[in-house]
């Protein structure tokens, strides 16, 4: 597909992948604690959830210099999911071999996110 023209957002395999990564968070949320609703799952879930959406914003975004800017607050939110999930694994609310499949992927997204933010340098304003 590299060589073929992205014209929607929902083309990212950046994207379809994150988008992937917060339903898995989700799924793994479920099984926490109910008096953790509030607390850690709400904020991974939210942070899981910015990662697709600010890469999708940053592909509409028409200046490098923009969308380079969301695309690096989608990498910001990927590392924030992953910390929440090291804490959710201490706490004893996310299994480890979880918690590696979660590293996984975020390894993943952050090298395609990472090029689409060298792409969008690489363009002039």
């Amino acid at each position: 597909m590299a060589s073929e023209k992205i014209f929607k957002f929902t083309q990212l395999r950046a994207w379809q992948n994150a988008r992937k990564f917060a339903v898995e968070v989700y799924r793994l949320t479920s099984e926490f604690p109910s008096d953790e609703r509030y607390g850690l799952t709400a904020q991974i879930r939210r942070s899981s959830v910015s990662v697709s959406a600010n890469i999708a914003e940053g592909f509409s975004r028409q200046g490098a210099k923009e969308k380079a800017q969301f695309y690096s607050i989608a990498l910001g939110s990927l590392t924030e999911t992953l910390s929440h999930a090291y804490i959710a694994n201490d706490l004893g609310f996310l299994p480890s071999d979880r918690l590696q499949l979660l590293e996984e992927k975020v390894t993943d997204i952050h090298k395609m996110t990472n090029g689409l933010i060298k792409s969008a340098k690489g363009r002039t304003s």
